[in-house]
């Protein structure tokens, strides 16, 4: 799916000009005057970034961008502001807005901030994808693999695993050898990798 730089602004005129600006380099843009509007077009996991301005009449920027965070989207958020504090910035920035950026400002900048937002947006989904295709690898894993695998990747031996799980070295080495293969890791030291990426215990 081609990713879409969303921007809200209530500022027509400037709406409009972000919009050129954008197109100019080649990128795909939807434009909307207020949050709500936004908020009902949104799909939760379309790829690519949001550029929004602070000062709104419905819904204010901050405000939208804690909504999109609660219904758990995770698309890179610019926030755009003509009134800029310090203060504002820094909670933006602990909001996990992606970037903060005052009114007026360098269109080149604005350019380098949008293409490096949807750059972060394109590896993080390839990164979540290589998470979710290790999860569904260890889902098919028994309960009996999933104990022996804890203990592979703490680096214990056949031995002291058979001693803890009260089964034999050759048992503990066949399920070692089904689960490498489930997991798809021709050693130990990868074995640990993966579970380290996928955050498995």
């Amino acid at each position: 799916m081609q990713p879409i730089v969303y921007i809200i602004d209530d500022d027509r005129l400037a709406r409009e000009s972000l919009q050129w600006l954008i197109e100019s380099a080649g990128q795909a843009v939807r434009v909307f005057e207020n949050g709500m509007a936004f908020l009902d077009h949104y799909k939760i996991g379309d790829p690519g970034c949001v550029v929004l301005d602070v000062r709104m009449p419905d819904i204010n920027g901050m405000e939208l961008h804690a909504k999109l965070r609660e219904c758990g989207a995770d698309i890179p958020v610019i926030i755009v502001t003509g009134h800029a504090d310090v203060a504002m910035a820094v909670r933006a920035m602990k909001a996990s807005a992606w970037d903060f950026i005052e009114k007026p400002y360098n269109d080149a900048l604005m350019l380098e901030r949008v293409q490096g937002a949807i750059a972060y947006d394109r590896d993080n989904r390839r990164n979540q994808e290589r998470v979710d295709e290790i999860r569904q690898r260890s889902q098919l894993l028994t309960p009996r693999e999933r104990e022996v695998m804890g203990h592979v990747i703490r680096s214990s031996q056949n031995k002291v695993i058979a001693q803890a799980l009260g089964i034999s070295v050759k048992t503990v080495e066949l399920h070692r050898a089904n689960l490498m293969t489930k997991m798809e890791a021709i050693s130990s030291t990868e074995l640990v990798r993966l579970a380290m990426i996928a955050d498995l215990e």
